[in-house]
């Protein structure tokens, strides 16, 4: 398959990507040969993909630098770079290409320290691939003095390197940083795209799958986890009852506390899972004993772990909060559709009830002050208010 494969719904974006990546790949064939290269390229060495979550930016970021680092013969014979088959493409999917760099972060932030190392890992030449490149799938979450040590490097390049950051839009990149890159743009994929991409890739029934799609509008991801994950569709379906729970001042607290406890079990869960292994792998790294005490001077590196690993479960617990306040959020839309008349599908078919009666109940003002609720609450959050004030706030506004 070739390495556009991975892509949903963005045809446009896999024609413009396929058409740098054959540019690219002429003008190393051209470099190799001592020609120049082709007088009007449409590759550049930096490039920035934005789209709504569940896009796919990461996604088409990938696929892109597997074309790019593409070693398959039938170019020479007029294919097009990204075969999915080869040694390039196979080690740049799969993340262990010596010339692919990928990086993504678990913590609420990228700093310096980190950014600075890309740089530096910029400055090479390629080790056995056709170009060196780095793929930045939180870019929004650079620091601005992140942002600042990322700008020179994006702005003076070495000769075979290839940035390609990820952000949700625009405006979460710096200007300076933006204005150097070359943008693309995804779409939200059809529901009905991504069905079947459940249904081909992942054996789930066309109805199960299609139920998924449909209920998180779109985001592949996310529909995978609720078409597989019994856990995900119950804290789905506890999301989904709040707006009712809210309708009085005791309801709406209890609410907020459990989609609080929610969240931290989640993050909880996570940490379980990674921070166990973590701890003695580097306890081992140090020269621990099984069971013993650690050597001397380890403390600090021990304290710098743990404390990434708080920075981690916050960000979980945020993640988590922000997945339910976006249910929260197309529950309202499917209320405001209802009472408008609207011809959409209903994304969330299983509670019809629930939308019918609410939508009978209230006018399409309220609704709207509503959903304007959550969106306060989803930027609170961002703002680094204590989650369970934020989230009490935002039912006090439901309720009201």
């Amino acid at each position: 398959m070739a390495v556009w494969d991975d892509l949903v719904g963005q045809e446009r974006l896999e024609e413009q990507l396929a058409a740098a990546a054959r540019d690219a790949d002429a003008l190393v064939t051209a470099q190799a040969a001592g020609e120049p290269g082709p007088e009007a390229s449409r590759m550049t060495h930096a490039w920035l993909f934005t789209g709504p979550p569940g896009s796919g930016r990461a996604t088409a970021a990938r696929a892109f630098a597997a074309a790019l680092q593409c070693v398959s013969p039938d170019r020479a014979l007029g294919g097009a770079p990204g075969c999915g088959f080869c040694d390039g493409c196979h080690t740049a999917l799969v993340g262990t290409h010596a010339d692919v760099e990928v990086v993504r972060t678990d913590l609420l932030s990228i700093g310096v320290k980190e950014t600075r190392d890309l740089v530096r890992r910029a400055q090479l030449s390629p080790a056995v691939g056709r170009w060196q490149v780095i793929v930045l799938e939180d870019a929004d979450r650079l620091t601005e003095g992140a942002g600042n040590v990322l700008l020179k490097a994006v702005e003076e390049p070495a000769p075979r390197t290839v940035w390609l950051l990820c952000a949700p839009s625009l405006e979460d990149v710096l200007p300076t940083i933006r204005s150097r890159c070359r943008h693309v743009s995804l779409r939200t994929p059809p529901v009905a795209a991504v069905a079947d991409v459940l249904v081909r890739r992942d054996g789930i029934e066309p109805e199960a799958a299609h139920a998924a799609a449909l209920a998180t509008q779109g985001h592949i991801d996310r529909a995978r986890r609720l078409a597989t994950d019994e856990r995900a569709r119950a804290r789905r379906a506890t999301v989904l009852k709040l707006p009712l729970r809210a309708a009085d001042v005791g309801g709406g607290l209890r609410a907020a506390q459990e989609l609080i406890d929610a969240a931290a079990e989640d993050a909880a869960q996570v940490a379980e899972e990674i921070d166990a292994r973590e701890t003695e792998e580097l306890k081992a790294a140090l020269g621990a004993a099984q069971g013993g005490r650690m050597p001397r001077g380890t403390a600090g590196v021990m304290k710098e772990l743990e404390e990434r690993q708080k920075r981690r479960r916050t960000r979980t617990q945020r993640d988590s909060l922000d997945l339910a306040l976006t249910d929260l959020t197309g529950f309202y839309r499917d209320v405001l559709a209802l009472q408008l008349g609207a011809r959409t599908p209903i994304a969330n078919e299983d509670v019809r009830d629930a939308l019918d009666r609410m939508a009978r109940d209230t006018t399409p003002e309220r609704t709207l002050r509503r959903i304007e609720a959550v969106l306060a609450c989803r930027e609170a959050l961002d703002s680094n208010v204590a989650p369970l004030l934020a989230v009490e706030a935002m039912t006090m506004e439901l309720r009201a």
